[in-house]
């Protein structure tokens, strides 16, 4: 979950000018990282083998 703290310190980040476009797709990337390191915490991951056999799946 995104943070006050976290949002802040991104728009920060931003250029002077920047579109709604852009700050949603920042923010969407920053969600999804935060969501990805929540998981990786708490051991929701998957073997670089069972990514392999997933991929090889979707390729055939």
């Amino acid at each position: 979950m995104l943070t006050k703290s976290k949002l802040k310190e991104e728009i920060e980040k931003l250029p002077e000018t920047f579109s709604i476009d852009e700050l949603v797709e920042r923010l969407i990337l920053i969600e999804k990282v935060e969501n990805g390191i929540s998981q990786s915490n708490k051991g929701e991951v998957i073997s670089e083998t069972e990514l392999d056999n997933e991929i090889e799946k979707w390729f055939k």
